[in-house]
């Protein structure tokens, strides 16, 4: 049997994308370290993340960036990274298991899917932690990628989340192309004011 764990990184952040990952193990089967990704260790996780690719039986990363969230929405550009990376899965698991309270295939889906939302399930679910790692390491390593590009923003640092270290750059720099404007209306009025 089949089990396929889904989870999203980067849906707080006033920048950068929000990535969604999708991993497929055979029922049973467990790498002892995996935990929420959110408890591990930047070390840690990178490691395990080639663990996990490693031994896991097919998985798929999908990508949608701050313009799309800005377009729609940060609930949309979500369901958009979970419903591309099940789609590009290889294989069909005989059940999928997603993080969170919500969860909504598109109208126009074929697929008859056998899923269950899990609250906390980075913490509860084996396949949902390893797709939390993916999704995590992926993210954090396109907002290192960013730094080299906005170093004045230290995205290397806070991966672009709502810090005061952020909120000061922001302040300071104004906002960058990957910024989220939907999430910075109260900041972007306060710099359209000050001149």
């Amino acid at each position: 049997m089949l089990i396929c764990g889904i989870d999203e990184a980067g849906r707080g952040p006033l920048a950068g994308p929000v990535v969604a990952a999708a991993v497929v193990f055979e029922k049973g089967f467990i790498i002892e370290e995996v935990n929420d990704s959110k408890v591990l260790n930047e070390s840690e996780r990178d490691r395990l993340f080639f663990r996990i690719i490693n031994n896991c039986l097919d998985y798929r990363i999908s990508i949608t960036d701050n313009i799309e969230i800005d377009n729609t929405n940060i609930l949309k550009a979500t369901m958009k990274s979970m419903h591309s990376a099940i789609a590009h899965l290889s294989l069909k698991p005989a059940k999928y298991f997603i993080d969170g309270n919500y969860f909504k295939l598109p109208d126009n889906y074929e697929k008859d899917l056998d899923y269950e939302t899990v609250i906390d399930g980075d913490a509860k679910v084996f396949e949902i932690s390893c797709a939390s790692i993916l999704a995590k390491v992926t993210r954090d390593n396109i907002m290192r990628g960013y730094h080299i590009r906005f170093p004045e923003y230290n995205f290397h640092k806070h991966k672009g989340y709502a810090t005061k270290e952020h909120y000061a750059m922001i302040r300071l720099h104004g906002l960058c192309e990957i910024h989220r404007k939907s999430f910075l209306k109260n900041i972007i009025s306060e710099l359209n004011s000050s001149g």
